[in-house]
């Protein structure tokens, strides 16, 4: 697979994943790897991520979400393929849905 190729890929995080500076950690490293997308909480006390960019890129963030900030435990990331065509811009915190 070519490293330029764009994919999107839509992240569930669970675990110990909230009030531990899972969103702005997952929003530094996702702009340091060059990423659009976004991250949010959810109510079940899971994270959600959706993130945009080359492969390469969009891998390593799935390998940083898989042990998250020092302070996260994280249970298990569900990593689902995004084919819709969506176009995105930054990375940024959404509100809890």
């Amino acid at each position: 697979m070519s490293t330029t190729h764009t994919i999107t890929r839509h992240l569930r995080i669970t675990g110990r994943v909230q009030g531990v500076c899972y969103r702005a950690s997952m929003t530094e490293e996702a702009t340091r790897l060059g990423l659009q997308g976004w991250v949010r909480n959810r109510k079940d006390g899971s994270v959600e991520a959706l993130a945009q960019g080359p492969a390469s890129a969009v891998q390593a963030l799935i390998d940083w979400a898989r042990q998250g900030p020092r302070l996260a435990r994280v249970d298990g990331v569900l990593v689902t393929a995004v084919e819709d065509g969506v176009t995105l811009s930054g990375f940024v915190q959404r509100e809890m849905v």
